[in-house]
């Protein structure tokens, strides 16, 4: 029976060991091979931004076209030359005209592979890196240092902005800029002679001696440039106070030192205020303080009038004093503090250590209101970003009132509009349900008149971005104005950020930007985009590049795809109707330098201009290709190929020259091809000056002489073509042209300005046939931007610290196991054996091990004999079972390493060693 129930008991513990291995199972795969190589699949995914996706996508469209086009040009040549040699004229194929035959297949091999070289869009790539490098070398000139180039592109789609307010909107220099003093409340920094004499030393003495020595107030370091403050930013704003009343503190440091300063009261945030005590030269004793004003006004019971003198200061007139002086400064999103002191005798010298009656019974010198200076620039930035569209938030720790001060002198908020100003308790009250769960419908109900949020957490700016909620393997919907389908467009936020806990709310935002001055390491690791300057300006730099990277693309574009589609159609049409190509191949590839590399080099190094902001985002999706951009490229291109058409059946009339088709092999150039060769040429490049503009602009020459680049990557290319045309000869397959054939060329090439100003005419509105290009499908974006968002999350630290969860939790299930096939050996083997007696603590069993077996069974010494020998001699001094201990929780984790003590055959007692292991770990 026995051996029947330590069977039972062992087949049991491996059910369990099985049932423990499963529950690791979730674990091992978040660790091993199949998940790695996913997320390694979705890392690469990632790498693709969403302009890249578009571009691949085109230029493949692109790429099949063209392949498709070469082959049948290729196949339509061999069957012409094949059916024209063999069945209509019925020559045999001789032995000795095979290299003949040969070299015609060939040359319609090569012009086969002309037409996709030509038609295929290499140059995208190229257009993409040098318009992103070009932009991420500029911006650093605009105080934008940015960490990963897709941040560019993005931030020509932002539509949200949530920054802080420290620094970044405000200059983060205290400065005083309201005062009461002698009954007067001086709106601005009040002329020394207006302040009485006894009272400005009481206010020199007060602020110099009752402030960190360390806080002092710098030259500025360039000329032009403002004083450096030191230390304690208030203070400094206290200090700044001081030399505005042409005062200096310097001298009066230097005659009390800080080894002389008698009693200091530092500041703690309890009682608001800090103090210091000196002793006077008739050995009495004076105290000065500063803090809170609302705070210190209530210890004041006298005030200095405008003679120095003071007088009485009674509870209603410090009800009056916060009614005018105090609130209407809170009002303007001032700090207001107050500066006092108080007089002791040196006999008896008080009790320093009795802080309620030291701090008390003082007289006020003066109350003033501090502010952080909004930054100048920053009411325009953000006239700026409104008018594009972009909607700016600032979410700070300020309090609501003095936070509500600030938004509305930056322009974040307008009187009268419909806006929310929430602090972060009540923020978080409103988006939580009863279960304290983040709900998207509340969100939704929140962020779209959200404009301030005080009083908040960097927790509270996370979950406003993008908060993933629930453990890792049970995923819950994410929340956030990213994840909002409130508005049709997608969200596309950027954060700014400066401290350590900033980091989860700059890794989850679209576009990160860090603090380069205020912020700190792991903020800037975990950012985009580095603001060298900690100025909003800055980002609104970063919006324009962001856009013009998206705009140089699409004149890139527009011009590549014009050359395109007429260099494709013309050799297409060409070999069908003449049996040979107008464009040599020569001739096309030195088109596909000039259409790639030379126009991505000049369309994708424009500056940005004021006019970007002028418009609303483009939105995650935007086509690449308008319907405006459509209109202009079939536009010129039919333009295009009507007049090459005309000069390659008419133009050997028009210029009384020979026409050329037909020709033999290896025949010298021909002057007609060499005039549509140029006049191709010379067509793209006044085209190019014309994809300057893809918004239907009429004035294309607008800021061209602000890009250099493209000024001598015109002028130089159309030197290049004099060389080649005139001195190209053979290999190029040119003959050199007269002046008057030179002139019509370039005749024919400036029509197309004018041309363009035609294009322009015409209303896209009515061109209802004209489809966008260059669009992602919602199918396409959503594994790129969606489904791979645990690696969008996870950076390599946290990933990092989730593996050693992962070895720990599974170490503890491993424990837990073996707890429990011990459990099941020991009951199996105490069947029919007296229970050991329980004990009441571990100390107790380590200090007494107690078993007693009894039984007529073999002896199995779970204890050395000696043990049980003294067990046998205490036994009569055992205390009765106690209770089991019932506090015997795992961690936080929900692993719990206790086993139900109702069941006897895999419960141990408190007493047994097995308990004490288990004790050990709880």
């Amino acid at each position: 029976m026995q051996d029947g129930n330590v069977d039972a008991s062992q087949s049991k513990a491996k059910q369990q060991d099985g049932a423990a291995a499963m529950e690791m199972q979730p674990l091992k795969s978040a660790e091993g091979g199949d998940a790695d190589d996913k997320k390694k699949a979705n890392m690469h995914k990632k790498e693709k931004s969403v302009l890249q996706g578009k571009l691949t996508k085109l230029a493949v469209q692109i790429g099949k076209a063209g392949l498709v086009m070469s082959a049948i040009t290729v196949i339509i040549l061999v069957l012409y030359f094949t059916v024209d040699t063999f069945v209509v004229n019925k020559k045999p194929w001789l032995p000795e005209c095979t290299p003949v035959y040969v070299q015609y297949f060939v040359k319609f091999f090569i012009i086969g592979v002309t037409v996709l070289v030509v038609a295929v869009p290499e140059g995208l790539p190229l257009a993409v890196t040098i318009s992103l490098a070009y932009s991420v070398k500029k911006m650093m000139k605009d105080n934008n240092l940015v960490r990963h180039l897709d941040a560019c592109e993005t931030m020509g789609n932002a539509t949200a902005i949530c920054s802080d307010k420290t620094g970044t909107l405000t200059t983060n220099r205290m400065t005083v800029v309201q005062a009461y003093v002698g009954d007067v409340h001086y709106k601005e920094i009040p002329d020394p002679s207006s302040i009485n004499a006894k009272t400005m030393e009481l206010l020199v003495n007060a602020i110099a001696i009752n402030s960190a020595y360390t806080t002092k107030i710098l030259p500025p370091e360039k000329e032009g440039a403002l004083p450096r403050q030191v230390g304690n930013k208030t203070e400094c704003g206290l200090l700044g106070f001081v030399l505005d009343l042409k005062q200096d503190y310097e001298p009066v440091r230097s005659q009390m030192p800080e080894e002389k300063l008698y009693k200091v009261y530092t500041f703690n945030s309890v009682r608001k205020s800090m103090s210091t005590v000196i002793k006077m030269p008739d050995e009495s004793f004076r105290m000065y303080s500063k803090g809170a004003s609302e705070i210190m006004l209530k210890k004041c019971c006298k005030i200095l009038n405008g003679a120095g003198e003071p007088r009485v200061f009674r509870p209603r007139d410090r009800d009056e004093m916060v009614k005018k002086v105090i609130e209407p400064m809170a009002c303007d999103g001032l700090r207001t503090i107050c500066v006092a002191y108080r007089d002791f005798p040196s006999s008896p010298e008080p009790d320093w250590d009795n802080e309620n009656d030291i701090l008390n019974d003082l007289t006020c010198i003066c109350v003033v209101g501090i502010e952080d200076p909004v930054r100048p620039e920053v009411p325009e930035a953000i006239r700026k970003c409104q008018r594009a569209g972009i909607t700016v938030r600032m979410v700070t720790g300020d309090n609501i009132n003095t936070a509500r001060a600030i938004a509305i002198k930056c322009g974040i908020i307008h009187p009268g509009e419909d806006f929310l100003c929430l602090e972060g308790k009540e923020f978080n009250r409103r988006i939580r349900n009863e279960k304290g769960e983040i709900e998207q419908e509340r969100i939704d109900k929140i962020w779209p008149k959200l404009r301030v949020l005080a009083r908040s957490s960097p927790t509270d700016k996370h979950t406003l971005v993008k908060e993933s909620q629930g453990p890792e393997h049970v995923p819950a919907p994410p929340t956030g104005i990213i994840d909002s389908t409130h508005t049709e467009q997608r969200q596309v936020v950027a954060v700014t950020g400066d401290g350590t806990n900033d980091g989860p709310a700059l890794k989850k935002a679209d576009v990160g930007f860090a603090m380069g001055i205020a912020g700190t390491d792991v903020a800037k690791e975990a950012s985009d985009i580095i603001l060298t300057d900690d100025n909003f300006s800055s980002i609104v730099k970063a919006v324009m590049w962001g856009r013009n990277v998206y705009d140089s693309i699409s004149k890139f574009l527009q011009f590549q795809l014009t050359v395109n589609v007429v260099a494709v159609i013309v050799a297409f049409t060409g070999a069908c109707i003449t049996q040979d190509s107008p464009l040599k191949a020569v001739q096309m590839l030195w088109v596909n330098l000039i259409m790639d590399t030379f126009a991505s080099l000049a369309l994708a190094t424009e500056p940005p201009t004021e006019t970007l902001l002028l418009r609303k985002p483009y939105g995650r999706n935007k086509p690449l290709i308008s319907r405006t951009m459509m209109k202009n490229i079939l536009g010129h291109a039919v333009y295009q190929l009507t007049l090459i058409f005309t000069l390659l059946f008419v133009g050997e009339k028009m210029f009384q020259i020979d026409s050329g088709r037909n020709a033999p092999l290896h025949s010298p150039p021909s002057e007609h091809y060499t005039i549509i060769f140029n006049t191709f040429v010379m067509m793209q490049l006044f085209n190019e000056i014309n994809a300057r503009k893809i918004h239907g602009e009429r004035n294309v020459f607008d800021g061209i002489f602000r890009n250099p680049i493209f000024c001598t990557i015109v002028l130089g290319t159309f030197a290049i073509q004099i060389v080649i045309v005139q001195f190209g000869g053979k290999p190029f397959s040119c003959s050199p042209l007269q002046l008057d054939q030179w002139m019509w060329c370039i005749f024919i090439g400036l029509g197309e300005l004018v041309w363009g100003q035609v294009i322009a005419t015409i209303p896209t509105s009515r061109l209802k046939f004209l489809k966008e290009a260059g669009r992602l499908t919602q199918k396409e974006e959503i594994p790129e931007e969606e489904l791979n968002e645990d690696v969008e999350e996870i950076d390599h630290a946290e990933r990092e610290l989730r593996r050693g969860q992962i070895l720990w939790f599974r170490g503890l299930n491993r424990i837990q196991t073996q707890i429990r096939v011990v459990k099941a050996f020991r009951s199996s083997l105490y069947e029919g054996l007296e229970k050991p007696e329980s004990r009441t603590s571990i100390h107790n069993f380590m200090a007494h091990p107690e078993f007693r077996i009894e039984d007529s069974q073999p002896h199995i010494p779970l204890i050395d004999d000696t043990d049980l020998e003294e067990d046998a001699a205490l036994k009569q001094n055992s205390s009765p079972p106690s209770s089991l201990n019932k506090n015997n929780s795992a961690i936080d984790s929900g692993i719990n390493l206790t086993t139900d003590t109702s069941k006897s055959a895999t419960s141990s007692s408190p007493g047994s060693p097995i308990h004490s292991l288990e004790t050990s770990f709880s």
